[in-house]
């Protein structure tokens, strides 16, 4: 039995050797494929932790330890290799929880780990850490981390030291695990009581009024919301816990059946920052009766909002009339500075009944690529003004095409990687007269 599960162990490790393929650099767009052969060994041990988590657990340590070997022989811009050594490490709590493992010896090998950890795979982890670990195993866990806190409390700054030894910034550091790991084991008195030593924040705020509505204390948690929204407004940097906790506080007060708040609140979030998704939250709040009411009154505290937001929301709002309006009153360089995530679908939008204005925003688009000089998008940029020919062209209005043309030749004349392109445009050709991929392609075979 020894000598066959030391050969079945042997085969294990070979496979995972040849998924993490040493010395074979791995590109991002290949990451996809190589995870997914990771995931496929990672699985097969998986399934030995009812069984043989002894066996287990000795080849997830390898496994990870395999991936911090293969670190620097991949680009993962994408994130998923640091994703699936995580799930080693979580993997890897419960199989020796699975064998029945000293809870403490887990938790110290584990933070040698976090200590150990140059490819930062355990960043911001301890949530995920927690959710692995059983309730005694979560408790040594916490307890040793609690003890690394409470020890650079009381340590003496050392100034020879740099920054990230400095006891200011481990006592920190181990703070938020603290936090992330009392969130997870809902202990509301222990992180309550760690604020008080640390100071408390909006985000702390958020998770204390979290735990609340766990324990369906909708007032408590009402309370704590309200808080966390009065220490935003004072905080130095935005956070996302501003807008959950403007989003919680109007969804306590409609449960707490105080509906005429919960609008007034949602009307206060809209005129601080008036766009298309707090548009949408507040419409949540008015009684269908009086919708049309309140969207002309949204729409109209939103004029002065800035031109991106305000395309957004008429888009969104479908107030096509409303959006052609605000086209006509831009100039060019306000249109130019518009993200094309932006003016595309609002020229796609008006093509039908505004082509002139569509075509505005086509050109706008192309201008926004070339005065920027970025050359490797001068083939989209080709598209945008062929699109806004076509617009000016539909709208009858040819004179401003030619006029777009004269000042592209004026002002870009010397892009010789565009200029060619765009008098090909100019003399009837451009990116739609080519031949498509497969229309290559079946003539390649033809």
């Amino acid at each position: 039995m020894t000598t066959r599960r030391r050969r079945r162990g042997d085969a294990l490790e070979r496979e995972m050797e040849l998924a993490l393929k040493p010395g074979v650099f791995i590109a991002d767009d290949g990451s996809f494929s190589f995870v997914s052969d990771l995931d496929t060994v990672a699985a097969r041990i998986a399934g030995l932790v009812a069984t043989e988590p002894a066996r287990a657990t000795a080849l997830y340590e390898t496994f990870y330890a395999g991936c911090q070997e293969k670190a620097e022989e991949l680009d993962d811009s994408s994130g998923s290799f640091g994703q699936f050594a995580d799930g080693l490490l979580c993997g890897w709590i419960k199989a020796r929880q699975a064998s029945g493992a000293d809870a403490d010896e887990t938790a110290a090998r584990l933070l040698a780990r976090m200590d150990n950890d140059p490819y930062a795979f355990c960043h911001r982890l301890e949530g995920e850490l927690a959710n692995a670990f059983d309730k005694a195993g979560l408790a040594a866990f916490v307890n040793q981390v609690r003890a690394r806190f409470d020890a650079a409390a009381k340590a003496a700054p050392m100034p020879e030291q740099p920054f990230r030894e400095q006891p200011e910034y481990t006592r920190r550091h181990w703070g938020e695990v603290l936090r992330a790991l009392y969130l997870a084991q809902q202990n509301l008195t222990a992180y309550r009581a760690l604020t008080e030593e640390t100071g408390l924040t909006a985000d702390d705020c958020l998770a204390l009024a979290t735990l609340w509505v766990a324990r369906r204390k909708l007032g408590e948690a009402l309370t704590w919301a309200e808080r966390g929204i009065e220490l935003q407004q004072t905080a130095t940097q935005g956070s996302i816990a501003g807008y959950n906790l403007a989003k919680l506080k109007r969804d306590l007060l409609t449960k707490l059946g105080r509906g005429d708040e919960a609008l007034e609140a949602a009307w206060t979030d809209y005129l601080q920052r008036p766009d298309n998704y707090t548009y949408a939250d507040l419409m949540k709040f008015v009684p269908k009766a009086n919708r049309a009411a309140w969207h002309e009154k949204a729409i109209e505290a939103a004029k002065d909002s800035s031109i991106s937001s305000l395309i957004e929301l008429l888009l969104a709002t479908k107030e096509l009339a409303r959006l052609a309006d605000l086209v006509v009153r831009s100039p060019d360089a306000e249109l130019e500075k518009v993200s094309h995530s932006i003016t595309q679908p609002a020229a796609r939008k008006l093509e039908k009944t505004h082509p002139g204005l569509a075509a505005r925003l086509w050109r706008a688009q192309g201008m926004r690529i070339v005065n920027a000089k970025k050359s490797k998008y001068y083939e989209a940029a080709l598209g945008n003004f062929e699109e806004a020919k076509r617009c000016y062209e539909r709208a009858g209005r040819t004179a401003d095409w030619i006029e777009t043309v004269n000042q592209i030749r004026t002002l870009h004349h010397r892009k010789v990687g565009f200029i060619a392109g765009f008098e090909d445009l100019v003399a009837g050709g451009g990116p739609s007269a080519k031949p498509s991929f497969l229309e290559r392609a079946k003539a390649r075979w033809s």
